[in-house]
């Protein structure tokens, strides 16, 4: 017979390994499942100079692996499959990965997180985190005094633009259509705003490289056709993202964004089924290393006294 497990994590990110660090350090033995390509969105991350204790910065797949080799040492058992379910009919739960896998839990933690969403264009991967940003909070310190540009028409966008116009000479606002899907009290301070100027009607077609990397984008005007190189220093993507949840199945309940929602701190829908980080409706405005550890340990906190109520160590 299948081992039963106290705990399975579902997701590397910072909010995963901070629940398996303190499941591990509870004595609950607890199994984290990282999928196949682990650490979420800090592995598109350069530079982090915001998360506390590294004055000097740290690089993002730096502070993943951190993350890992403390979890690792207080017994968190590891293992790089993709989660495709969770069979919540019964209890125990039943995870099951991309191979087939399955594995008995008493509680999961989902942890999985959202990706920003991108264009797709030629060179892409080339310049994410070096000159494409989708992360003002993040990395708006390292474009002090420079010409940024930021894709999008929401509210995600009107609030990157805001918040680079504090750092940046100039943030010009890039939107595929005239109507701007942002609420009007926040597009009307972002147009009230010396340094940040609209561009409306229009969409990047290219991104323009050369031997320092990005130098400026090709836009096209969707209504007369014509196109023209805009020069910048830095672009910061704000076109929303999506969260990591299609492996649930509709067997949690989500928001209709589809972030997981929460019914008592971070207990989900299913009794002993708990969510944390990026992919949870009460962290989704976030999406900060930091907040989503915070997020992490509220979640292991909560898992650790609901087994103990439950008499299930």
């Amino acid at each position: 017979m299948a081992s039963i497990h106290n705990t399975i994590i579902i997701g590397s990110g910072p909010a995963g390994y901070t629940a398996s660090i303190y499941l591990a350090r509870a004595l609950l033995n607890p199994v984290q499942i990282c999928g196949i390509l682990q650490g979420g969105e800090l592995m598109n991350t350069t530079e982090v100079e915001n998360f506390p204790s590294y004055p000097d910065g740290i690089q993002g797949p730096e502070l993943i692996y951190r993350m890992q080799r403390q979890t690792e040492k207080f017994g968190t058992t590891l293992i790089y499959e993709n989660v495709i379910n969770i069979d919540t009919s019964t209890f125990p739960f039943t995870v099951t990965t991309h191979n087939n896998n399955t594995y008995k839990t008493k509680s999961v933690i989902i942890a999985t997180g959202s990706e920003a969403k991108w264009l797709g264009l030629k060179n892409e991967e080339k310049i994410k985190g070096d000159g494409l940003s989708t992360c003002a909070t993040c990395d708006a310190y390292f474009y002090m005094n420079k010409n940024v540009l930021c894709i999008g028409g929401g509210d995600s966008a009107m609030e990157e633009a805001i918040f680079l116009s504090k750092y940046c000479k100039s943030v010009t606002v890039i939107n595929r259509s005239n109507k701007y899907r942002a609420s009007k009290i926040i597009l009307q301070k972002a147009q009230n705003i010396p340094n940040i100027s609209f561009v409306s009607n229009t969409i990047v077609k290219e991104w323009i490289i050369n031997e320092n990397g990005l130098s400026g984008v090709l836009v096209k005007n969707v209504v007369n056709d014509n196109e023209e190189c805009i020069k910048c220093d830095g672009v910061f993507l704000a076109i929303g993202h999506t969260p990591n949840t299609k492996f649930l199945n509709d067997s949690i309940k989500l928001d209709k964004d589809g972030y997981i929602l929460t019914t008592l701190n971070t207990m989900t829908s299913v009794d002993g089924i708990f969510v944390c980080g990026d992919v949870s409706s009460l962290e989704k405005n976030y999406k900060q290393a930091i907040t989503a550890s915070g997020s992490g340990c509220k979640a292991a906190l909560d898992c650790e006294k609901w087994l103990e109520l439950n008499n299930s160590n």
